[in-house]
């Protein structure tokens, strides 16, 4: 049997899978070179589905040394203006399929689809829907907010709740490069394959993925010094009731006509009390959506979680404004285009609540002057919630008023 693995399949490490099986054994594997050099790119990029596509083919030669597989390299490397264009680079490899008269494997369904309408023989692998166990989730335990795991360092995790945490270490030795790069291959292939995972940002030396729950962020040279992995996942997930508002509070809340900036220094428990609050608009009978990025809020499957399209925020407000929600959570306010997109949604009339760092709930109005027109900010957001160590330590209100000078 002759099979063709496009670059899906080989980043998923799903070829490799039904290798192991033993599904594709004496199988005639033919690389396409266009896979090959679309890989070299991504790696050359800093990227980690590359580095982890490259390491899937050494996994390939190795079957290959064992007599599981016979494994080639065909077709011819394609020009760097193709190579940037990953249409073309799904083109080149049906026509080596076609070529060479054999299965195309793919996980990518718009790939199987061309190829099925063009009369290639393809195969399409669907997303597993069973989560496998990850060496990463070994170093969580009960109460843990985050892992920290760096190259030639022991393993640490923070446990505890925001405000109330220790670092405790999670391992004895230190770990080795090798180590670290199997478990950024986990978390790709992962990503690729579980259901509600997401590779979230891909920039050269940084990738930042959802799995679920979890967010991992993996750095390496040159954007860190050494290559490192950090995971975080929320410790608890409380309602509105939980925080002890008063009724106002939970007025000015879901009056739509208000702009609410909820602030707080990392790790406060911001994100944690903004999704409290749009499951309390949610129950309310509200259309609440949300913008992040990445998506890591924790909120009802009726609440759309939209990230930035095609990497902008300005174009996902444009989108929501069709889609007329009724509130939308801002996670997270903090660029100057970000505070002109949340200026520009909430005086269309869309109930907004933003999510900002800030070490004092005073610090949050200052990051609101220079970027919102100083006599528009009470229009913008009229209410300030400022969180700390998971609990609301001021409410501040805006308001704008002229006065005759004195004295």
């Amino acid at each position: 049997m002759k099979v063709i693995p496009d670059t899906s399949v080989i980043v998923d490490g799903r070829i490799t899978g039904l290798i192991s099986a033993g599904e594709l054994e004496n199988a005639d594997i033919l690389i396409p070179e266009a896979v090959v050099a679309e890989l070299e790119h991504q790696a050359n990029e800093g990227f980690e589905s590359g580095l982890s596509g490259l390491d899937e083919i050494v996994q390939l030669q190795n079957f290959h040394k064992e007599g599981k597989i016979n494994l080639r390299f065909v077709g011819e490397r394609p020009s760097p203006e193709a190579i940037a264009h990953a249409g073309e680079i799904d083109a080149i490899i049906r026509k080596v399929s076609e070529e060479s008269r054999a299965v195309l494997f793919t996980s990518d369904r718009l790939q199987a689809h061309v190829a099925g309408a063009k009369g290639i023989k393809v195969y399409y692998i669907r997303p597993e829907q069973e989560a496998k166990e990850l060496e990463i989730r070994k170093f969580f335990g009960e109460g843990t907010m985050s892992v920290h795991l760096r190259e030639g360092c022991v393993p640490y995790a923070k446990r505890g709740k925001p405000g109330e945490f220790e670092i405790v270490k999670v391992g004895r030795r230190r770990l080795k490069e090798k180590e670290m790069e199997a478990m950024s291959r986990e978390i790709i292939e992962a990503a690729k394959r579980e259901k509600n995972s997401f590779i979230e940002i891909e920039r050269k030396g940084v990738t930042v993925v959802q799995l679920g729950a979890m967010r991992i962020v993996m750095a390496r040279p040159p954007f860190s010094d050494r290559f490192e992995i950090t995971a975080t996942q929320p410790v608890v997930k409380l309602s509105l009731d939980d925080y002890e508002l008063d009724e106002e509070t939970k007025e000015r809340l879901s009056d739509y006509r208000r702009g609410v900036i909820v602030s707080g220094p990392p790790g406060s428990g911001k994100s944690t009390f903004a999704q409290a609050v749009a499951e309390y608009l949610k129950e309310k009978g509200a259309i609440v959506k949300t913008m992040e990025n990445p998506r890591d809020l924790q909120v009802g499957d009726e609440i759309t979680q939209y990230a930035p399209l095609e990497k902008s925020m300005e174009l996902t407000s444009d989108i929501i404004l069709l889609v007329r929600p009724d509130f939308v959570v801002y996670d997270e306010v903090r660029k100057s285009e970000d505070f002109r997109i949340f200026a520009d949604m909430r005086l269309a009339g869309i109930g907004l609540i933003g999510v900002t760092h800030a070490n004092r709930a005073i610090d949050a109005v200052q990051r609101l002057i220079g970027r919102v027109e100083l006599g528009m900010i009470p229009q913008v957001s009229d209410t300030i919630i400022h969180i700390k160590s998971g609990k609301i330590e001021q409410i501040l209100e805006l308001e704008f008023t002229v006065t005759l000078p004195s004295g």
